[in-house]
């Protein structure tokens, strides 16, 4: 439990007006400005939300941040402040503060500060800490704790609050990483000092060593500034030039880092010039203008026979994609003798491959590099390959485009243990949510089939969170992080049970903050993963189940719509829901069967060879 309730004196310098004032507080007013009025309105200069737990290190900031008008969001547990943050940067909201108090306060962020490190979100993080006279009993080093998940901590003073909060904001949106501010538990109500715009009284900020001088990361793991990038390679621009120019079977993969990038639309006139057939990760999926030649997501997520395409590629373009072992299918993705362009930001590692591939890296800003590439191809490539216009099955309904909805095999969508097909429940949620929605999925087996059923419009209308760090029990608490950046879009929230349990205070969050809400609850009994997993290897299965727990229930009693979901029909409560005008939240407590393996797991098992 964090700390909320006084347990240190005040310090004497603080004010001992602690009520609510009805207009900013600053220098003119009748109010002094103090470290938390000025870093409030320093903080609200920068950020366009926050989302909070009041505890004693905060309660003061949350005021003064009030009163500068920001927008707070309050959550109910701590991780909830740094995942609803990360999940509104995710889908479009801009930088986003999670306030919470110090000590345990802070401690509850870490798994989801760790998450949004690993997944490269820009935010700011502000905590209390410490008093500069010392730390307490019960505080801890937080600084080395942020630095060990490769986060940096910048400590407020009594002056230049303006410039660190600068430099806070600009350190999170160069690196795309978070940035901790630090309160010392002492400073909230002190006076600032007048003259100096210059740096923290209490750290010089400018000594300060940066989150990836003290973390254990490799240099290929290290924070690239998304801007000051080396000019453009021109022997690597040549290579991959002349490699697009013979290629008869090009395709085109695109990631996140090319939507962050804004370069749909040149992405979209390469493959026209090369006649590409186009594909994307999971978090990349919507992003190519023409969905006639694209194959979806890559990797275990995506179809069976689009993916043996993907093998007959002879030259492959890969934008923005940080081509993970799950993207590439665990080094089967791509055939002997590919030729992998790769266009990044960072300087990345080439890639495991099961086969010999050649690689050119093209290090830079995605947008512009691939303007580039489109100039210097000119006219080396007057015409397209035309193989996309070739392959057979991309059309709808097509050989390309069709899953196994398990049906064949279960033609009532049951499985022999009396439980939902989760492929048959995955496709029918498909016809009937709502199509204007922003989706945001917790971690854990049942990820593959949200990614395999439920198509994306665009990559900012998918959240996942917890992916990168491999981490279940997020999900609830990125709820009030989509809806206070998409308010007027449905929010469609898919979790695992083991990973709802963990999260279950902020499902109260959900219901509270989002106008419209759909939450999907995997409900297997278990936590799926380590069943396909560690289950198959004959360990013991006990500690993999979960005793079945009534997440309709829960729901309602919180004062949303819960619905029992046993069997298919039962979906239809969501059709009755959109009919009635599709407000406040509806939670689909869905029982599917642990019998059914998604592919993408199935690969995991043939890595550590699970038959």
């Amino acid at each position: 439990m964090s700390q909320h309730a006084p347990a240190y004196p005040v310090s004497p310098s603080a004010g001992t007006d602690h009520g609510r004032s009805d207009s900013p507080r600053s220098e003119g007013s009748q109010h002094p400005a103090t470290v938390s009025t000025v870093l409030a309105t320093a903080l609200a200069q920068r950020a366009t939300h926050a989302f909070a737990l009041m505890g004693n290190g905060n309660a003061h900031l949350m005021e003064g941040l009030r009163d500068a008008g920001l927008p707070i969001t309050t959550v109910r547990h701590e991780a909830a402040t740094v995942a609803s943050s990360d999940a509104y940067h995710r889908v479009g909201g801009g930088l986003a503060i999670a306030s919470t108090t110090y000590g345990a306060g802070f401690t509850n962020t870490l798994t989801a500060l760790a998450e949004s490190a690993q997944a490269r979100i820009p935010m700011l993080v502000v905590v209390g800490d410490a008093p500069t006279g010392g730390p307490r009993p019960w505080d801890v080093d937080q600084e080395l704790l942020a630095a060990a998940i490769g986060v940096r901590t910048l400590t407020v003073g009594t002056t230049g609050i303006d410039a660190l909060v600068e430099r806070a904001a600009d350190s999170a949106t160069r690196t795309r990483r978070p940035v901790v501010l630090a309160i010392p538990y002492d400073l909230p109500t002190a006076p600032v000092t007048a003259g100096s715009t210059a740096g923290s009284a209490a750290v010089d900020s400018a000594a300060l060593p940066s989150a990836a001088a003290l973390a254990p990361t490799a240099p290929s793991e290290q924070p690239a500034p998304a801007v000051d990038t080396p000019p453009l390679d021109a022997r690597a621009l040549d290579v991959a030039v002349a490699a697009l120019a013979r290629a008869e079977r090009p395709l085109i993969l695109a990631g996140r880092g090319a939507w962050i990038s804004g370069a749909a639309a040149e992405l979209g006139a390469l493959a026209d010039a090369l006649g590409a057939v186009t594909s994307s990760t999971a978090l990349g999926r919507g992003i190519f203008p023409e969905q006639r030649f694209d194959l979806g997501v890559t990797g275990g997520f995506g179809q069976e026979a689009a993916m043996d395409l993907v093998a007959t590629a002879d030259v492959v373009l890969a934008v923005g994609a940080s081509l993970n072992q799950f993207t590439m299918r665990f080094g089967d993705l791509l055939g002997a003798g590919t030729m992998l362009i790769r266009v990044d930001v960072d300087r990345v590692a080439p890639p495991k491959s099961a086969h010999p591939i050649e690689q050119t890296l093209l290090q830079g800003d995605a947008r512009t590099v691939l303007g580039a590439l489109r100039g210097a191809l000119g006219d080396a490539r007057p015409e397209p390959s035309g193989w996309r216009e070739r392959v057979a099955g991309l059309e709808p309904g097509g050989a390309l485009r069709v899953r196994d909805t398990g049906l064949a095999e279960h033609p009532d969508g049951i499985c022999p243990d009396g439980r939902l097909d989760p492929r048959a429940v995955g496709s029918r949620l498909a016809e009937l949510l709502p199509e204007d929605r922003h989706v945001t999925t917790d971690g854990g087996h049942f990820i593959g089939w949200t990614n395999m059923f439920w198509p994306v419009a665009s990559p900012e209308r998918m959240a996942m969170v917890g992916t990168a760090y491999q981490t279940i029990g997020l999900g609830f608490s990125t709820v009030a992080g989509v809806a206070a950046a998409a308010p007027d879009s449905t929010v469609v929230l898919s979790t695992g049970d083991g990973g709802g349990l963990m999260a279950l205070a902020d499902l109260e969050t959900a219901i509270r903050t989002a106008p419209r809400c759909v939450i999907v609850v995997w409900n297997d009994a278990a936590y799926g993963a380590e069943v396909h997993l560690y289950g198959r290897m004959g360990l013991d299965q006990t500690p993999m189940r979960i005793p079945d727990a009534n997440f309709a229930g829960l729901a309602s009693a919180l004062g949303a719509t819960g619905v029992r979901v046993e069997r298919l029909s039962d979906l239809d409560a969501l059709a009755e829901w959109n009919a009635a005008g599709g407000t406040g939240t509806i939670l689909l407590d869905c029982r599917i069967s642990s019998s059914v393996v998604a592919p993408y797991q199935v690969e995991i098992q043939r890595v550590n060879g699970v038959a």
